[in-house]
């Protein structure tokens, strides 16, 4: 190749003679990333969204192509996030897609070194049934003669996935059964 070609082929070259100073167009293009296309173009449809991250409520346009997630932006059209996403909003297809993601209820004994996989029926009632027993072990009625009516054997941290609802009905649930530590994740 002569000096010439290599001097033309290289990026700052081409900017400084293509009339594209600031490399954003097409000196700064190579012939295979002239063949690309963004995701967001081959996708069947667009659904709108919310992040589900945090309480927030950014808003997110979700990229889908033959029933599966192909990008997740920002919605320009939120009124809250104005078409941003933090960097756990951006990454969120992979909260569905991701490859590391299990599909099962993994139980690990104690003083076990190995998991085994449960059926969720049986993950749920074994779940129901420490519940039950560490309420009825660790039932406060009174304290100093004050009527207490709670438990201090249970406690709940949320995570940031659940949405506002999900988050209220949970606090009900943990409430009722007595439970006075139930916080959120989000919040802290």
């Amino acid at each position: 190749m002569a000096l010439r070609e290599l001097l033309n082929a290289w990026p700052v070259v081409r900017q400084i003679r293509g009339g594209d100073p600031f490399g954003r167009g097409a000196a700064v293009q190579s012939s295979r990333s002239k063949q690309l296309t963004p995701r967001t173009d081959t996708a069947d449809r667009v659904v709108d969204s919310i992040c589900p991250y945090c309480g927030v409520g950014c808003g997110q346009r979700i990229y889908v192509k033959d029933d599966e997630i192909v990008q997740i932006e920002g919605n320009p059209d939120s009124p809250i996030s104005r078409g941003k996403l933090c960097p756990k909003g951006s990454a969120s297809k992979q909260l569905v897609q991701s490859p590391l993601r299990e599909y099962s209820v993994r139980y690990r004994r104690p003083h076990s070194t190995e998991w085994e996989d449960l059926d969720l029926d049986t993950a749920m009632d074994r779940i129901a049934d420490r519940v039950i027993e560490t309420r009825r072990r660790t039932w406060q009625s009174e304290q100093n003669g004050n009527p207490t009516r709670r438990t201090l054997g249970i406690a709940h941290l949320g995570g940031a996935t659940l949405d506002n609802e999900e988050n209220y009905l949970i606090k009900k649930l943990w409430t009722a059964l007595g439970a006075v530590q139930v916080e959120n994740q989000a919040r802290i």
